[in-house]
């Protein structure tokens, strides 16, 4: 079996958004298992969001709402989507927040990542 790291690429934006929705389905509900019904599927899941979670200052700012819903917006924007629900989001200060035009490299490593 190959266990060379495989490199996931993701804009800031889609890692915030992503690592957000990760930590409320691991970690603040039961959905996990609801979604996942395969147990081996977690562990790379883990590994992901652990990496995610050392990848992204974002997480530990003071305005964590603000850049969250304004790198919601721009991914929204950016997929093109037509729907006005979709588009409704929370951002009092859209400029804020990082542009998403910065790249995270995040190296996936086969395995648990310790949180």
């Amino acid at each position: 079996m190959d266990e060379e790291p495989i490199t996931i690429k993701l804009s800031r934006d889609q890692a915030f958004v992503l690592s957000d929705w990760l930590y409320k389905v691991m970690f603040k509900s039961d959905e996990l298992s609801a979604i996942v019904k395969d147990p081996a599927v977690w562990s790379p899941i883990h590994a992901i969001s652990g990496t995610l979670d050392k990848a992204l200052v974002e997480i530990f700012m003071p305005d964590y709402e603000a850049r969250l819903s304004a790198a919601k917006r721009r991914l929204l924007d950016s997929m093109g989507s037509e729907d006005d629900e979709l588009r409704e989001v929370n951002d009092p200060d859209p400029a804020s927040a990082w542009s998403s035009s910065h790249f995270a490299s995040v190296p996936c490593p086969v395995g648990l990542a310790a949180r």
